[in-house]
């Protein structure tokens, strides 16, 4: 069964242009990773520090080995200090039949 999930944070002011930059060179990397989908990013057009991040991945095995990905860590020390958040806040998406 696919993983799907929107992941969420807000740049700080001032801080949009780097929050993009990283977050550009990340899904580089994700969109590479064998059991990924789908690694799309938005920004809210109402509020372009809103950042929106829809992922899809194989399954949950794959968004394990996501999770696992030795560039993870590094891009969330990264990101941390540029969002308003703690962390990115995530959410599961099911499907509607």
């Amino acid at each position: 069964m696919k993983k799907t999930l929107l992941a969420e944070f807000t740049a700080r002011d001032g801080a949009e242009a780097e929050v993009a930059r990283l977050i550009a060179e990340y899904a580089g990397k994700v969109r590479e990773e064998e059991g990924n989908l789908a690694f799309d990013v938005y920004t809210k057009t109402s509020n372009p520090r809103a950042f929106w991040i829809f992922e899809v991945y194989e399954d949950e095995d794959a968004f394990q080995a996501h999770l696992n990905a030795p560039y993870g860590a590094p891009f969330n020390a990264a990101l941390s200090p540029l969002i308003e958040e703690d962390a990115s806040v995530l959410t599961f998406l099911d499907p509607v039949s």
